[in-house]
């Protein structure tokens, strides 16, 4: 499996491929998720610039999938994962996680945190599986992330922040 920094010209793919990955949350219902924009052109031009956003690419070196990290109260925040219907079902995600988990313990990062659904199979019992633990209380950074979720429509009671350490190399 290919992973690697994002190229500038691959930025509108990206977005498409976010887009694409939100119908599963279209065929369970929750169409705001499913039509929210995917980020902007400067936030992953930013993400690709600062090193923290990262590609799975296929044969023909074209992205599958995606990672978009922060760093958030001196945790790499996972922003967003998303990976290609196309190729969901194959450890992309997992690996993408896995190389941020590597990066962050170069960095001497802690740990990795996100915010995701409680309930959705692919959200919180996924990560679940893969270490991450919810968290009860939030850093100031992480609050702020709550906050501007709630002021997009997301209904804080269906969402959780987790927290995984970072494995030691």
């Amino acid at each position: 499996m290919n992973i690697r920094t994002a190229r500038l010209d691959e930025l509108p793919q990206l977005q498409s491929l976010e887009v694409a990955a939100g119908v599963l949350f279209r065929d369970i219902g929750m169409t705001d998720v499913a039509s929210h924009p995917p980020p902007s052109l400067e936030v992953f031009e930013h993400s690709r610039q600062a090193g923290r956003l990262w590609v799975t690419a296929d044969d023909s070196d074209q992205p599958t999938g995606f990672v978009l990290v922060k760093l958030v109260d001196g945790a790499a925040h996972i922003e967003q994962v998303s990976v290609h219907p196309d190729h969901q079902g194959r450890g992309l995600g997992r690996a993408l996680i896995d190389h941020v988990d590597s990066w962050a313990a170069e960095q001497g990062l802690p740990a990795l945190t996100l915010t995701t659904f409680r309930d959705v199979p692919w959200n919180g019992p996924y990560y679940a599986r893969l270490g991450f633990q919810e968290l009860d209380e939030l850093t100031p950074g992480l609050v702020t992330i709550r906050a501007e979720e709630t002021a997009f429509g997301l209904d804080p009671a269906e969402r959780i922040v987790m927290r995984r350490l970072v494995a030691r190399q």
